[in-house]
Formats: structure tokens, sequence, C-alpha cells
């Protein structure tokens, strides 16, 4: 999702691009890594490859989670030294703060308590890329920069049931409901947790900006500044899809972190701002899905057909 948003936004620059498909490359592994990395010589680097999944995935494939993001972002950090390059910018998550973080969450508050314990796996290794970054600054000299989007969406996103975040999962929830004529769907936890939501495409625009303006050690949030309940937007994401139901939730799941709001201070004294508004941008997603799930091509299809 994050790569193929910032491909779109990189086609506007003056730029030769080179990409990585999921299957084409295993970043988990030091020596290919480093191989491509050598063979096309880049001159900046965004990192925007990761697992990521939500609660679900976090608590199901803990050792995956940290294992797959530590190596993903060592290899692509260590190869870029090797070779030169220019800029490296590593994408990070507003998980890394604390889960009772001052709202909104400063980046100063980063290790000033315990993480919230649902997605902590995820947490620590993005805490260690950020520290790497500012290692490599501090003894090779290396300009890395490190921006933490908060909970992302849009085209491309991830729908499978066991591994989405909750806009992905709510848009197939609710788009099977209303197919299947359901009354009702169940969500996890209370719907009172306030959540942060930023289209993808204003996180690849935040992205470049920081690349062409940033060149400190300090990270960078990137949010949309607006928060909604779980529960408020459940009921948008029913009035996109265009389903009558109604919401229930399982108290005995967990919430995660009560709130998150990202302090976009820092950002927005540089002059940048999201554009893409929470309702315009779930339709975005939704007729993404709408389409994906015509063709046939959203894994666990077939089991809902």
């Amino acid at each position: 999702m994050v790569g193929s948003a910032l491909m779109r936004r990189l086609a506007r620059e003056a730029a030769d691009l080179s990409s990585l498909a999921p299957s084409s490359l295993d970043l988990r592994r030091q020596a290919d890594t480093e191989a491509w990395i050598g063979e096309h010589r880049p001159e900046f680097v965004f990192v925007a490859a990761a697992r990521v999944g939500g609660i679900l995935a976090n608590a199901s494939f803990p050792a995956q989670f940290l294992y797959d993001n530590l190596m993903i972002e060592a290899n692509i950090v260590e190869a870029a030294r090797r070779v030169g390059v220019r800029k490296i910018l590593l994408l990070g998550s507003s998980c890394i703060y604390p889960r009772l973080a001052p709202q909104p969450m400063p980046e100063s508050c980063l290790l000033s308590g315990p993480l919230e314990e649902t997605n902590q796996w995820y947490a620590i290794a993005k805490i260690a890329g950020v520290k790497l970054a500012q290692a490599y600054r501090r003894e090779y000299g290396m300009n890395l920069i490190a921006a933490m989007p908060t909970n992302l969406y849009g085209p491309n996103d991830n729908y499978d049931p066991m591994n989405s975040h909750v806009v992905a999962a709510l848009l197939r929830r609710v788009h099977e409901a209303k197919a299947e004529n359901a009354e009702r769907v169940v969500l996890w936890g209370t719907g009172t947790p306030r959540r942060e939501f930023l289209h993808v495409d204003d996180l690849a625009d935040a992205c470049v900006f920081l690349m062409k303006r940033w060149d400190s050690e300090e990270l960078v949030n990137v949010g949309s500044g607006q928060e909604v309940t779980i529960l408020g937007l459940a009921k948008l994401v029913a009035e996109i899809v265009g389903w009558k139901g109604r919401f229930e939730f399982d108290a005995g799941k967990p919430d995660g972190t009560p709130r998150k709001l990202v302090d976009m201070s820092r950002l927005s004294a540089m002059g940048w701002k999201a554009s893409i508004g929470l309702k315009e941008g779930l339709a975005d997603a939704y007729a993404d899905f709408e389409r994906r799930w015509k063709a046939g091509t959203l894994a666990g299809r077939e089991i809902a057909k």
C-alpha cells in the first residue's frame, strides 16, 4: 500500500524509479539485500517494506513481527551504507509511543513509558529502526531520517481477514454484511478508542516533502490531525458501503491503546498538512476494495463466496 503510493507520488518528480515487489527479493536476507542495492546503487531510499497487521496478527505472530521488521530495516541500512546511498527515509509507526502517552503524542515522548501490549513486538522493531538511523548518522555520518505515520488506509490496502488493520477490516466486514443481508456486525472491543487516520497518498506526499526538507536525526510525526472513535469510523464505513445494519461490540476482546493522536507541530511548522478528508479517503479506499473484490484478487475471497 505505502510503496505503491510512493511510486504514484514520485512519478511527479524528475527521478529514475526502482521498486521491489514483495515476491522479488527477501529483504530479511542480508546477502540478497546487499546484492540488489549494490546492483541498482540508488541515490535516495524510502524504506516502506515491513510486516504489518492489526491486533489479531500481532498477537498471533509476535516472533515474525519482531524478527522480520528488525532484519528488513537493518539489512537495508547496512547495504545502503556500503554503497554510499545519499539519503534514506525510514517509515515507522505511531505505535512506537507509550500506551498512555500525552495526547497529542509528541515525538519527545518516545521511550517515556510502557508500550501497548497488543502491538509491542512491532513497536519494539520500529523503535530499533529509529535508533539504528540515529546510530548510523552518528558513527558513519549517513543522512537517515525517520517518519512516524499514524494509522494508514487507502488503495492497495491488505484486506486479509487475519492480518488487516481496522479500516480495511471494517470495509470488508461491512461489505460482506451487505452482500449477505446480515443485520449486524460484531467488532472487537468497546468501540470507544479514538484513532487518527491518514490516507496513504497524503503519507506519500509527506515522505517526499521530508526527503527534500528534513535532515535531522529527530523523528517526525505524520498525521491528519483529526480523530474519530472506532464506532464513529464503523458508522462512516457503513454509510459509504450502503449497509443499514447495526454494530455490536465484543467487550471481552482488547481495545488496544485508548487514544492515538500524533502531535503534528514539527511537520506543520515546515508547511505540510494532509489534504484528504476521512470520508473522501474512505470512499476512495472502498472503490479500490470493490474493484479487487470483483476481480477476485483479495485473500480469502473464495471463503466469502
